[in-house]
């Protein structure tokens, strides 16, 4: 530990990390843009580790227009190829690809709904679910909630959405908040 602070044992270990779990993860995020950031970030990590990809956060921003959706949703095969001889993202193809088709869909959502904030808080009454678990066993890697919430995305369009990555969201964006009973977090 860089600090003193008590985390989530997941956290520990990375300044990177522990940046992150200190101020993002479970934090009740609103903005459209960081919430296709996350969707985005979230479906890259696919077989990988969070940490290849919070290294590879500011590749993203520069490849995917600071994660404007609507600007993404614009992008063409061109893109595509630019954006795969960058090595500050995961050079995964179809990751790319699933990308720009994503944000086209989430933009649909957005005419929708008003927001995709709006369309996902739907989900949970608008308030975020607070478990308590009482170690990193207790966390489950996907839930009912995650389930449908994965159901409708893939529904609508959207790629590398499954449970278990779509839960892995709903912890980012503080949907679900899972920080554990020793954590200085935990209650915040």
């Amino acid at each position: 530990m860089s600090d003193n602070l008590v985390r989530c044992a997941w956290a520990n270990g990375s300044p990177l990390m522990e940046a992150y779990h200190d101020t993002e993860w479970g934090v009740p995020v609103y903005d459209d843009r960081i919430l296709f950031e996350f969707i985005t970030l979230e479906g890259a990590q696919a077989g990988l580790s969070w940490m290849t990809v919070l290294r590879k956060r500011e590749g993203y921003h520069k490849a995917f227009a600071n994660f404007d959706p609507a600007v993404v949703a614009e992008m063409g095969p061109d893109d595509v190829e630019r954006i795969l001889t960058s090595f500050d993202i995961v050079r995964n193809r179809a990751k790319v690809i699933s990308t720009i088709g994503n944000a086209k869909v989430f933009v649909k959502i957005q005419q929708e709904f008003g927001s995709f904030s709006d369309f996902q808080w739907n989900f949970v009454g608008g308030k975020p679910i607070v478990n308590r678990p009482a170690s990193l066993s207790e966390i489950p890697a996907k839930t009912e909630l995650s389930d449908k919430f994965s159901k409708e995305l893939l529904k609508r369009g959207f790629k590398f959405v499954g449970s278990t990555i779509c839960y892995a969201y709903m912890q980012a964006v503080g949907i679900v908040d899972d920080h554990t009973p020793e954590c200085f977090r935990c209650g915040s």
